[in-house]
């Protein structure tokens, strides 16, 4: 996958908004890994802000749309891990500010 597909692929789920908190999921860091083989299918490694996040089935049917919407894009698969726990030191600077963390 070239850099130009792998920017797609992150700016389309930029598109894809954490309910609780109005962010982006790329921008809270909950996306670790995003890949797309020759066949156009995505394969996602994500996470959640919490193991029991109400919310996990609407944000991963949400990343399944968004992705989906490329041309490119086959099908999509998303992984939800939980190593490493995520926390609020992997939201970008953008997040931080728009949530009020330091």
């Amino acid at each position: 996958m070239d850099e130009a597909m792998k920017d797609s692929l992150m700016g389309a789920l930029e598109n894809v908004i954490d309910p609780e908190l109005g962010i982006d999921i790329v921008n809270l860091g909950l996306v670790y890994h995003v890949d797309m083989d020759d066949d156009g299918l995505v394969t996602v490694d994500m996470t959640l802000t919490s193991m029991g996040c109400p919310m996990g089935p609407q944000i991963i049917d949400q990343v399944k749309t968004a992705l989906g919407e490329l041309p490119e894009v086959k099908d999509v698969e998303v992984n939800i891990v939980w190593t490493p726990v995520w926390s609020k030191d992997m939201m970008s600077r953008y997040a931080k500010i728009a949530l009020g963390v330091s």
